[in-house]
């Protein structure tokens, strides 16, 4: 019983998303027929919940749309997904906060990252992945290690470099704050345990 009523809902759901997808592109029922080739009649049945939506029907509306399969299916937030909890990580002077995950090797991670350590000097502290990271400073001082370079990022300004060019960043004289953007492999290497 309860199974079927989260089916239920998650089916409210995907139509509610359809409809609005639709409506956030000022399309009539028409535009979007035509453009995911069935009738209107059908899908406005489709989207008032009067009839069935096939999987071949969901994937053309989710193409015409512009979204993925997935997008329209996955199910709504729940209240714990709405509270951003900070992760400590005392061992490497990191506390993140994840803003957004995109999963796989495709996707991407936005973080603010809060860095109480400063850069290690010793080698074996440089990581080197495919990509590239790039950072705002929010508050305090960072000084990235590039190399055999070190460059001091200060409040307000930003860094993107190769990833693929041996790196460490860490705070200068005190505590800092930054707002990263990291692909997976960055994603795997700056926040995951190592």
């Amino acid at each position: 019983m309860k199974q079927e009523a989260e089916r239920s809902d998650l089916d409210a759901l995907v139509r509610a998303r359809i409809r609005g997808l639709r409506a956030a592109k000022g399309w009539s029922l028409d535009e979007l027929a035509e453009r995911c080739y069935m009738s209107p009649s059908t899908l406005s049945r489709i989207e008032t919940g009067h009839r069935r939506i096939g999987l071949d029907q969901l994937t053309a509306i989710a193409h015409a749309l512009g979204s993925s399969l997935d997008q329209l299916v996955e199910p709504a937030d729940t209240d714990g997904d709405v509270v951003i909890k900070p992760h400590h990580d005392p061992a490497r002077g990191r506390t993140t906060w994840l803003f957004s995950h995109l999963p796989g090797p495709q996707g991407f991670t936005v973080a603010r990252v809060r860095l109480t350590r400063p850069v290690s000097r010793r080698a074996d502290a440089l990581k080197v992945h495919p990509g590239w990271d790039w950072f705002t400073v929010l508050s305090g001082a960072v000084e990235l290690r590039l190399g055999e370079r070190y460059i001091l990022v200060e409040t307000g300004q930003a860094a993107a470099f190769s990833t693929m060019v041996p790196h460490a960043f860490g705070a200068k004289d005190g505590p800092a704050e930054v707002m990263t953007i990291l692909d997976h492999d960055g994603e795997r290497v700056h926040l995951g345990e190592d």
